[in-house]
């Protein structure tokens, strides 16, 4: 009887190992991203339905955060701001392209451009709020000796709500394009030198050569770069935190500032208000990334 549960405990798995030894490689991380990511947005969304100050007992008031939000005018501001944003932010990937299509050759010094474009992607957001801030500096800034060399005064770039979000969108930028530039390199690495050759014969050449033959190619990089810079858009924290703390006047707070001041910040610790903007910002980000998944998946249908 034990021989043949045994044999037939065997064969299951001999019928089926193929298809179960990648989930037993994956389940670790399975696991982790479950607990770590999964569990904490479904408690995010719980949260929301309450009133909370993050020590004291919860107090369930339905949608009632939901129905502050629709009145709320800093909320409003955070919108608009993440708009902007993420209008402005997708620039990071023609940009990123070409500087990578620049890089793709071989050329006397290369490898020094290669470095100088890939240097602010390595370095930390927090040094280039600094770099930034000093840089709009109106008093001893680069932009203020750039302005005097013309006889003028450099406008208050962080100082001003017209200009703010503009200027700290501009930090942004930076090392959002050398991440995206990077995506291209290795996209551009795979590219199939055959159809390369192909379109040539064809007498495909410049943007011809570029539009029918390299960028169909890029699809994958293409689709990751849009995707990293509207999450990067969305969730624009570090450089507003660093550079403005959302002023003036509120006018450069973004969704996750403004959700870590209502909920984190000296002025808030109303946890249940902080999760309901955090729950509003992730349903943003999935539409976004569902919709950029659906046009992929047409894309690679249709071709």
């Amino acid at each position: 009887m034990a021989d043949t549960i045994a044999g037939a405990q065997k064969s299951f798995w001999q019928r089926n190992r193929i298809a179960i030894t990648p989930w037993l490689f994956m389940a670790p991380g399975l696991i982790m991203f479950s607990i770590y990511v999964i569990l904490p947005i479904f408690q995010s969304i719980w949260i929301s339905f309450y009133q909370w100050d993050g020590l004291s007992s919860k107090v369930f008031i339905g949608l009632d955060n939901y129905r502050e939000l629709l009145v709320d005018p800093d909320f409003f501001t955070s919108i608009k701001n993440n708009i902007i944003w993420l209008i402005l932010y997708m620039a990071a990937v023609p940009v990123g392209l070409f500087i990578a299509l620049f890089l793709n050759q071989t050329v006397a010094g290369i490898r020094i451009y290669k470095s100088l474009f890939f240097f602010p992607f390595v370095i930390s957001q927090v040094v280039v709020g600094l770099v930034f801030t000093w840089l709009y500096d109106p008093t001893n800034g680069i932009l203020a000796l750039v302005f005097r060399l013309f006889g003028e005064s450099a406008p208050t770039i962080l100082g001003d709500e017209r200009y703010v979000t503009y200027g700290i969108i501009f930090a942004g930028l930076w090392p959002q394009i050398a991440y995206c530039m990077i995506l291209f390199l290795t996209g551009l690495n795979n590219v199939s030198p055959d159809l390369v050759e192909a379109g040539r014969l064809d007498n495909a050449k410049g943007w011809r050569m570029l539009w029918y033959v390299i960028l169909p190619q890029l699809r994958p990089a293409t689709f990751i770069a849009v995707v990293v810079t509207v999450i990067g858009a969305l969730r624009s924290f570090d450089l507003i935190s660093i550079m403005t703390q959302g002023g003036p006047y509120g006018s450069s707070r973004v969704l996750a500032y403004y959700m870590y001041e209502t909920a984190l910040s000296e002025y808030g610790y109303r946890m249940g208000y902080g999760a309901t903007i955090a729950t509003v910002l992730f349903f943003i980000m999935m539409f976004y990334i569902a919709f950029f998944l659906w046009r992929m998946y047409k894309q690679e249908k249709e071709g």
